[in-house]
């Protein structure tokens, strides 16, 4: 018969308040709140499968879980560091980078308050491409490559591409072709 595997009961009231209030918790970590929620479910008295249906998990990993807060208690919840490189661009970089993406590229013609046209950087791109980003991030001192540029927008779900302004038109006569 398989032994019951619980989590150990808080040892002090300040570790059950932390837990509970995580578990509880509608913004933080996902994996510290999935984790905390394991722990107050075996708390309750719920066994390993019940827990695992419930967080729809593996039974696996709520044993992994909850061996690893018996061992190293609320720190345990949270994830190890993985092997591998970290990142070489910060979380500051990444929004510095989506900001680059929502002002208007340097070779847009942009209407000034008196109705006269005025463009930045004659030379520049008029629309936001991963290269005029790439080089934009440059100029504002990131080293970053495109295809990272692109990563951190995806991820975002923010477009840096725009619609082609050739394919609407306001006129009665446009018809597109199709």
């Amino acid at each position: 018969m398989p032994k019951i595997l619980r989590a150990r009961p808080p040892q002090e009231e300040q570790e059950e308040r932390r837990v509970h209030k995580l578990a509880t918790s509608r913004h933080g970590p996902a994996d510290w709140i999935l984790h905390a929620r394991m722990v107050m479910s075996s708390w309750e008295g719920h066994q390993v499968n019940e827990i695992a249906r419930d967080l729809h998990c593996s039974e696996q990993t709520v044993r992994r879980r909850l061996h690893r807060f018996n061992v190293q208690g609320f720190e345990g919840l949270g994830d190890q560091k993985r092997a591998g490189r970290p990142r070489r661009l910060s979380v500051e970089d990444d929004s510095r980078i989506l900001a680059l993406v929502r002002q208007s590229p340097p070779g847009k013609l942009e209407r000034l308050s008196d109705g006269s046209l005025d463009v930045r950087d004659e030379q520049g791109s008029a629309q936001w491409s991963l290269n005029a980003l790439e080089q934009a991030a440059q100029e504002a001192g990131i080293t970053v490559k495109r295809s990272q540029i692109r990563r951190i927008c995806l991820r975002e779900g923010v477009r840096w591409r725009r619609t082609h302004s050739w394919s609407k038109s306001d006129e009665k006569e446009f018809a597109p072709k199709g």
